[in-house]
């Protein structure tokens, strides 16, 4: 039923000429974030379980939350060392 309601507000969005974005989640539910630490990339966890190696949690307050919001955007550019500081992800990261 929800596939059903999703296709109609495409269809009312195309006819009417509005437009809406689709926001993703960054993980399901049941999952938090992490992040690889001294590179790009992340991953989703199951609640309750610590990270794998090499993997980190988001600093508090700038997790993300949606696919592009400013957190994702932020965290494409930076990363955590093995110290839990901030540092900028070298060009291809």
């Amino acid at each position: 039923m929800a596939g059903a309601a999703v296709v109609a507000a495409v269809a009312v969005a195309t006819l009417t000429g509005c437009s809406f974005r689709i926001e993703e989640a960054s993980c399901g539910g049941g999952e938090y974030p992490v992040l690889a630490v001294n590179s790009g990339g992340s991953d989703c966890v199951p609640d309750g379980e610590e990270p794998a190696q090499g993997c980190a949690r988001y600093p508090e307050g700038k997790v993300p939350e949606k696919v592009g919001d400013k957190w994702d955007t932020y965290w494409s550019t930076h990363t955590l060392d093995e110290n839990g500081e901030i540092i900028e992800l070298p060009e291809g990261g």
